[in-house]
């Protein structure tokens, strides 16, 4: 063991940083672990000030340091006497900004290669993604690092996620650098910040009931303390002086899961029966919700600018979580010695009961307390334009949102003229009329028909009537014509004369 190693995990206050941070600090092989973050300085949370980040902050063993991987000084000055570098900084994978995740992810990266390479750093380890090989498209069942990258990616994070991940591959061996890519496959445990944080939000609202898709699709989950274990392990397994060929470490990309497959949908039905909730049972189509799903994400793309939040529900998710993804990690296991140190029925009770102290609604529960007015229910007036907007009744808003977006594809988006636009219209209304005529005069306990009953009878006298005004119309249009080409005629011809003259 050397007591003077120095190690540095950037993006240091991420989810999974902060388990890998701890593990480093338990290891007792580093000298000072310099944990890297955009904060200006380190805010703990209430666990972590009686602990042992707390105690190696204290000590000198851990060092925090503000840094923006973007400004290629600061990193440079960040990496300096770093024997291994962690780079696990990304931004948040829910944001699809593209110009964001390219300058943080492809351009920091290019960064830390840099530095590394210029402050001769023995190793650098990135934390990837599988979706860097996912197109959003295709199922990936048992896939394998043979892998290659798709030429579309299902969004923004996946592709900069790609780019950077060959940016640190191409650079292994340069100037004594050895370097790896692992790619935990969806990460969950204690301190999620993203996927059960959303649950529990969906799930007090009363939109955790439906199953997107048929529900049977199969996921690789990893808990969080193995993502944290297996850098730990390709650390240990980069080799300065054998950094190429089939049996190196070195130069290579891995997928790390906790080996248990299952299905995603039920995953997602442990996590909340664990924390009080129902479980979802109603199958919505994945087919009926993506054009759906494009609107909403065209209407919160244009509402940006007003400060609106993006929505969760966009093409993008809505794939994730109806697709299959499970992957092999033979070649972790192989050459990284990676097995899991936490099965998933034990990452799944940790992460229940991390997250048990927060105060649940009973299992009982319906619907949200509408008695609390936001500023945005006030500033829309209030009503039931405003309820339904706003999702405060989610089967009202649901089914008035669907049937609104089914006549303006019906209507406008699949008609190339303004006149198939008022025919389809037309036709519409003609049905609709027509077959309200069969209803019962008792629906869904309403005495009245839907629509009250139409004739389309006219009197005599208003036909004789409405055929004079016509007439005269007409005749009074094409008089108002015919004076005025004569009007033209008669100017251009004095026009002509008196040039003549």
């Amino acid at each position: 063991m050397d007591e003077g190693r120095v190690c540095v995990v950037t993006g240091g206050r991420g989810f999974a940083a902060r388990h890998l941070v701890l593990q480093l600090l338990r290891s007792g092989e580093w000298k000072t672990v310099r944990i890297l973050d955009l904060a200006d300085r380190i805010s703990l949370d209430d666990s972590e000030k009686s602990g042992l980040l707390a105690d190696s902050l204290s000590n000198g063993k851990a060092i925090y340091v503000s840094v923006d991987l973007r400004d290629y000084s600061q990193v440079f000055e960040a990496c300096k006497g770093a024997d291994a570098v962690f780079h696990m900084a990304a931004p948040d994978s829910s944001i699809n900004n593209f110009n964001l995740h390219y300058s943080v992810t492809v351009q920091g990266t290019r960064n830390v290669v840099n530095a590394c390479i210029s402050h001769n750093v023995h190793k650098l380890i990135y934390t990837s993604s599988p979706s860097s090989v996912f197109d959003g498209v295709n199922n990936i069942i048992d896939g394998d690092e043979s892998m290659p990258y798709p030429d579309r990616h299902n969004d923004s994070y996946s592709e900069t996620k790609a780019q950077a991940e060959a940016i640190v591959l191409s650079a292994n061996g340069k100037s004594g650098l050895v370097t790896c890519a692992l790619r935990p496959s969806s990460i969950f445990g204690p301190g999620d910040r993203l996927l059960v944080p959303s649950l529990i939000s969906a799930a007090r609202s009363g939109k955790m009931k439906f199953i997107l898709g048929d529900g049977k699709n199969v996921y690789d989950f990893t808990y969080v303390e193995n993502v944290a274990h297996a850098h730990i392990c390709a650390e240990k397994a980069l080799d300065v002086h054998n950094s190429s060929g089939d049996g190196a470490a070195a130069g290579k990309a891995y997928f790390i899961t906790n080996k248990e497959p299952i299905q995603f949908w039920e995953f997602i039905s442990r996590i909340l029966e664990g924390l009080g909730y129902d479980r979802p049972k109603i199958h919505l189509p994945v087919k009926l919700l993506m054009p759906f799903a494009f609107l909403v994400a065209w209407v919160y793309e244009y509402m940006a600018k007003y400060g609106v939040k993006p929505s969760q529900f966009t093409p993008s998710r809505l794939r994730l979580v109806s697709s299959w993804r499970t992957f092999k990690c033979d070649r972790a296991t192989r050459l990284l010695n990676y097995h899991p140190i936490v099965s998933l029925e034990e990452g799944i009770k940790r992460t229940i009961d991390s997250f048990s102290a927060l105060p649940a609604e009973p299992k009982n529960f319906k619907s949200r307390d509408l008695t609390n007015i936001s500023k945005s229910h006030r500033f829309l007036g209030g009503g039931k334009v405003s309820n339904l907007l706003l999702w405060r009744n989610t089967r009202d808003s649901l089914l008035i949102g669907f049937t609104v977006f089914v006549l303006m594809y019906y209507l406008l988006i699949s008609s190339r003229t303004i006149l198939s636009a008022v025919s389809k219209f037309l036709l519409l209304f003609v049905t609709v009329v027509f077959f309200q005529n069969f209803l019962p005069m008792s629906v869904f306990s309403s005495q009245k028909k839907l629509l009250a009953s139409l004739s389309f009878e006219v009197p005599e006298d208003m036909m004789n009537m409405t055929s004079r005004h016509l007439h005269r119309t007409w005749n009074d249009a094409w008089s108002t014509f015919e004076n005025a080409i004569v009007n033209r005629n008669m100017a251009s011809l004095g026009k002509m004369i008196s040039k003549r003259k």
